[in-house]
């Protein structure tokens, strides 16, 4: 399932940053609950979303996309 692809990728960069779910779900205006479904894949996360966690991680958007997802 692509969804946790991207969920994986997040979760890895934002424990490589050090966050917690917690503090990156307030600081990009969504629910820890909300996070936690992207990052466990049950949930694809939208392109405002994408973009916040970039911006908030300073990992470009590229880095947080999957591989395969990046030839499409």
């Amino acid at each position: 399932m692509e969804t946790d692809k991207w969920g994986r990728r997040i979760r890895a960069f934002r424990k490589l940053k050090g966050r917690t779910q917690e503090g990156l779900a307030k600081e990009i205006g969504i629910s820890v609950s909300v996070l936690g479904e992207i990052e466990r894949g049950s949930r694809l996360p939208s392109e405002q979303i994408l973009k916040q966690i970039s911006d908030v991680l300073t990992v470009p958007i590229e880095e947080l996309t999957p591989p395969d997802e990046l030839d499409k």
